[in-house]
């Protein structure tokens, strides 16, 4: 704390020994040590900064959340911290917030507390009231002030996705009064301070749907808005956001005690915990891996089909130097057409678009081979193929080079017999779409070397990408868990149960998409190929079906036709013919997941039960507020998930036979 000769008090926040500021307990009740004297005798002004380069408040504590234990508990909590904006908010001074970064949750709900709000200028979304990620809704104030400020349809729109916005938006919404720059921002600071003027202010026709009469149509809206993306049943957050406003409005009298006591039922939900479970599972997958000298510049791809072109365009994205490969241009050209859809959706500025494209380069002659830090081969699933394409690469490839395969079925054993250099060949299995999905399978056999896994790690999380370790088997881990998911649905679908009502049990569930969309989806010739390995491994029969319809050319969303017919890229599905369907159908879907978790961990295909969940929920959606399978199983309890196994055993077959490593569990 420093006072200038103006009278101003600067208030640096800068958290002794770590790299970001949250607000823990600790922050808050020395804040609220500070601002007592103030408030008996106020300055000129306060301006409130960060001493952190390129952050301001990353948000609340969230360790702190796992030891609040009732919902009383969790509201004498809430209530502090309210208690402390609203202390913020009384200063009879002017008080400043300049935010020179991310700014999250509790930290902008800190900065909203303030008269007024300065960004240093940054095309990054640095800007958001996550909460409802994790199942929450702001707590310190938030769900009234941002109200109070930007209006209900843009703090609203904030609130409910969860999703940043960048200082240009935040000004354009009225969230901020300034944009300033490292070099003057202070002068700007001061400035706001003397002139004073009046507080930013919800847009007069945000203050009329605020009123009693339009609040029941605005909320009408807002919940067809939240419907379509989350049940209320598994994301009961957003719901009560939107009824906590449409019953008091942005009112500072009784707002605040609404949001306290949501918030706090909320907290100790296990929605909640679950997906503050899954904030810590996704730092955890972030986390492996040591540091490493070697870096990725240059990535070479071969094979330019849809995720060997999806993969090399990525990381061209991410900012790698990339060549792509195949037999002829004409292979390639379709994958540098999708490459350039993909840099104008993501790229907005023309200049850094036109140098992302330049980053991909298409090589039919393999020239980027020599120069490549990393080579990644993409080429379809055939082990002779495959072998003969190592031959060649490891003849040009540099000395310290990494080779990389994508493949989704083939373990790295029978792959690597070939190689010179063995130990230093890693899996890097990929998930389609590229862009969308955020789990990289980094997979490695029982002596591969640490430093190759190393570089692996380091090159995912590079890109953006969540790296899960795996043990080189089939199936790996995603594949290996979503296939008996797959199968009961086709088992379900022989048995003459609608395919519609086969996803809605697992849509009810929390799955993203049901089996059956999602077999269409990925490919039906996809799928029976899958099966086919694992099949094999696991002796497992292929459902007949499933042969003939790839036989007959019917292979799901890309022919137009599978089990649904396709139209304009969606799924055409028939209504319920009213049919009762028999309540098994959730477990003989999700069972068989949760039995395959258990058999991956007792077989070391992953190490860890917490890396093993968070797999499962980035890389097959798995419902992620239930925290996993793993996690799921234990809530349900793990005697009544056998149980219940053995039920499905005697009605169903042998499929259902629970895996000996339940009893370690």
């Amino acid at each position: 704390m420093e006072t200038d000769d103006k009278g101003i008090v600067w208030l640096c926040l800068d958290t002794a020994d770590s790299k970001v500021n949250v607000l823990s307990s600790f922050i808050l009740s020395e804040l609220n040590d500070i601002l007592d004297p103030m408030t008996a005798s106020p300055p000129a002004g306060v301006v409130l900064w960060s001493g952190k380069n390129g952050s301001f408040v990353m948000g609340a504590d969230i360790k702190e959340f796992t030891k609040v234990e009732s919902v009383e508990h969790a509201e004498e909590v809430v209530l502090l911290g309210q208690g402390l904006m609203d202390k913020v908010e009384a200063l009879s001074c002017p008080t400043t917030t300049v935010i020179n970064g991310v700014c999250l949750g509790g930290g902008l709900e800190l900065a909203m507390a303030c008269d007024y709000r300065i960004a240093l200028a940054s095309e990054k979304k640095i800007l958001g009231l996550p909460e409802v990620k994790l199942g929450l809704h702001p707590g310190f104030g938030g769900t009234v002030r941002a109200v109070q400020i930007c209006g209900v349809r843009a703090a609203m729109q904030l609130m409910l996705t969860g999703n940043p916005i960048a200082p240009g938006k935040a000004m354009a919404i009225g969230l901020i009064d300034k944009i300033s720059t490292e070099s003057d921002w202070r002068d700007d600071a001061s400035a706001l301070i003397a002139a004073a003027p009046p507080k930013q202010r919800a847009p007069l026709a945000d203050r009329l749907l605020s009123t009693g009469v339009a609040r029941s149509f605005v909320r009408n809206m807002l919940l067809k808005q939240v419907q379509g993306k989350a049940r209320k049943d598994h994301y009961p957050a957003p719901y009560m956001m939107i009824d906590n406003w449409a019953a008091n409005g942005a009112s500072p009298e009784t707002g605040y005690l609404a949001e306290a006591r949501s918030f706090a039922k909320l907290m100790v939900s296990s929605t909640s915990r679950n997906l503050v479970r899954v904030f810590f599972l996704q730092s955890k997958l972030k986390g492996q891996g040591k540091k490493t000298d070697t870096k990725v510049k240059h990535v070479h791809v071969v094979g330019a089909g849809v995720m060997g072109g999806d993969i090399a365009a990525w990381c061209a994205l991410r900012g790698h130097i990339v060549t792509l490969q195949d037999r002829e241009l004409k292979y390639i050209e379709p994958a540098m057409e999708r490459a350039a859809k993909l840099f104008s959706k993501r790229v907005r500025d023309s200049e850094k678009r036109a140098a992302t494209t330049e980053r991909l380069q298409a090589d039919v002659d393999g020239a980027g081979v020599a120069k490549a830090d990393l080579v990644i081969e993409a080429i379809y699933e055939n082990l002779e193929a495959k072998q003969s394409l190592y031959e060649a690469l490891q003849a040009e490839m540099k000395p310290g080079a990494l080779l990389a395969t994508n493949t989704s079925s083939i373990r790295l054993e029978e792959l690597r017999t070939v190689l010179n250099e063995p130990q230093r060949f890693i899996g890097l299995h990929f998930f389609n779409p590229v862009a969308m999905l955020p789990l990289v399978e980094v997979i490695r056999c029982e002596d591969t070397d640490q430093d190759a896994m190393d570089i692996g790690f380091a090159f995912t999380k590079g890109i953006g990408k969540m790296p899960l370790e795996c043990l080189s088997s089939p199936g790996f881990v995603v594949n290996r868990i979503l296939a008996p998911y797959m199968a009961e649905a086709m088992h379900l679908a022989d048995e003459g149960v609608p395919l519609a009502e086969i996803d809605k049990a697992a849509e009810a569930f929390g799955m993203p998409m049901g089996p059956v969309e999602l077999a269409d989806s990925v490919g039906l010739d996809v799928g029976l190929h899958v099966s086919k390995v694992l099949g094999a491994a696991f002796d497992r029969p292929v459902p007949d079906t499933l042969q003939k319809m790839v036989d007959d050319g019917l292979l799901g969303r890309k022919s137009g036709q599978g089990y649904y017919l396709w139209e304009d890229g969606k799924a055409v599905k028939p209504a319920s013919d009213g049919r009762n369907v028999a309540d098994d159908i959730q477990d003989r879907l999700i069972l068989p997941m949760l039995n395959e978790a258990v058999a991956c961990l007792q077989e070391n295909v992953v190490s860890d039960a917490d890396l093993l969940d968070a797999g499962v929920i980035f890389g097959t959606g798995f419902a992620p507020f239930r925290g996993g399978p793993l996690n799921y199983a234990k809530e349900r309890g793990t005697t009544s998930v056998v149980m219940r196994m053995n039920e499905l055993a005697k009605a169903h077959g042998e499929r259902f036979e629970p895996h000996s490593g339940w009893s370690e569990l």
